[in-house]
């Protein structure tokens, strides 16, 4: 063999190995870790956040997310900074204030999310689809999703559901702090005044979680009670979502989820399931015992103070001042020293350990927390440190992708494929198939 030809030939067996050497990507987790910075690897992460409650500012306040946070935790400013590639905006309606109106208040949200969208057609793009919000961050936009708080907001009406649905609602939480005759609230349960399903969802609410695995809607379960946690999982063919939950273990509050919980999640949807996820929430209560104490010695006081506000505008015919009572509520709130950001990690940390790696991702409540954010967490644009400290206690570059937002887009991907299996058959509503329940007394 000739010279130029043993060159030529040492040439071709180098080259795979120079590539592979110049090619992060193709080297390992753990190589990745050491080569990576953590501003490097948050920069090209798709970060996906499943909860802010923005859109009450949209409508309450006309707040635009072009405008200055103005104390709130989300704009389009803050979401840059931070690399938030895709939001899930809460659609929440107080089941008080909008008692007989939840379909219109569940309306007015829905538009006012569209109409930010109107109004930044370069920045924002409406999706609604796994696949959606992968094209909208290789195009560089930011995707909005929306996801329903509270099943009231369907006011007993599969039709509604549906029609919810087709505007574009890819999850529903099926109770908020309230029960709503199908399904049992956390926030209520404990609450004898309060009427309660027998065994955590009636037929009904059997219909709504099957109907929801059929259209492809993420079924929600943050702020249902332990009955109806555990009664959903029994029925939902696909696997669930916690859009915004903590670990009960290190925080002991009802909101929060059992270690038995976090592992029940990890293998819901059935035998052939990847299982579902827990989007770990910010706010300082549920991630502080301390914190937690504290605010429930001063709750009774911020409760009275609260009603009185609520009093005075029913008094003078006006609505009821959420901005104020916020501000309120932060006074209250301002009270107790905030709690260090490693908590926040401390709940990713054990649900990761609990549940598994590829059971945990984000669920901020950005705009929706009353109280406090742990200390260095202040708006979206302080997302970055949570990368940074996710990598600090070791977790690889894949682990920090997928909390991020890869579990959340495999999820969203499987209720889509449980969607299509079951639009194939012709399966009664249970409701349907099971008449003599609904007649007995």
């Amino acid at each position: 063999m000739s010279s130029a030809h043993l060159s030529l030939t040492l040439l071709f067996i180098a080259a795979p190995a120079l590539i592979c050497a110049q090619t992060p990507a193709l080297l390992s987790p753990h190589m990745q870790t050491k080569t990576q910075t953590p501003e490097g690897l948050h920069r090209s992460a798709l970060v996906i956040d499943t909860h802010a409650d923005t859109p009450q500012r949209f409508v309450d306040e006309n707040f635009d997310l072009g405008d200055p946070l103005n104390g709130g935790n989300l704009n389009l400013d803050s979401a840059h900074k931070g690399n938030l590639g895709a939001e899930f905006f809460s659609i929440w309606v107080d089941p008080v204030q909008y008692k007989g109106q939840y379909a219109r208040r569940t309306l007015e949200l829905i538009d006012s999310v569209k109409q930010q969208v109107a109004k930044h057609p370069k920045q924002l793009e409406f999706v609604a689809t796994p696949g959606g919000i992968e094209e909208a961050h290789r195009t560089h936009r930011f995707a909005v999703l929306m996801g329903i708080e509270g099943g009231h907001s369907i006011e007993n009406s599969i039709p509604l559901l549906r029609q919810y649905y087709a505007l574009g609602v890819r999850y529903m939480t099926l109770t908020w702090a309230n029960s709503n005759g199908w399904a049992d609230s956390s926030g209520d349960i404990d609450d004898a005044s309060v009427p309660h399903t027998k065994e955590g969802l009636t037929e009904f609410g059997k219909d709504v979680v099957y109907e929801m695995n059929r259209l492809g809607m993420m079924v929600d379960i943050s702020h249902v009670s332990d009955r109806t946690f555990f009664r959903t999982l029994v029925i939902s063919r696909a696997p669930v979502i916690a859009s915004h939950s903590d670990a009960r273990a290190l925080c002991n509050v009802p909101r929060n989820m059992t270690d038995d919980m976090l592992r029940a999640v990890a293998r819901s949807g059935g035998p052939n399931s990847r299982g579902g996820v827990i989007q770990v929430n910010f706010y300082s209560g549920f991630l502080s015992q301390a914190y937690s104490d504290a605010a429930k010695a001063i709750e009774p006081e911020m409760k009275k103070a609260t009603q009185a506000l609520k009093d005075k505008a029913i008094a003078e015919g006006k609505p009821i001042p959420y901005a104020e009572i916020e501000k309120l509520q932060r006074q209250f709130a301002d009270r107790i020293p905030r709690p260090p950001f490693s908590v926040l990690i401390d709940h990713i940390d054990h649900i990761a350990k609990v549940a598994g790696i590829d059971h945990v991702g984000i669920g901020s409540d950005f705009d929706g927390i009353s109280g406090q954010l742990p200390e260095g967490v202040d708006s979206a644009a302080d997302l970055p440190k949570i990368t940074e400290a996710l990598m600090a206690r070791g977790y690889s570059v894949e682990d920090c992708r997928k909390i991020l937002g890869g579990n959340l887009l495999r999820v969203f991907r499987e209720v889509e494929q449980v969607a299509r299996e079951l639009q194939a058959e012709n399966r009664p509503r249970i409701s349907d198939k099971q008449p003599f329940d609904k007649v007995q007394k």
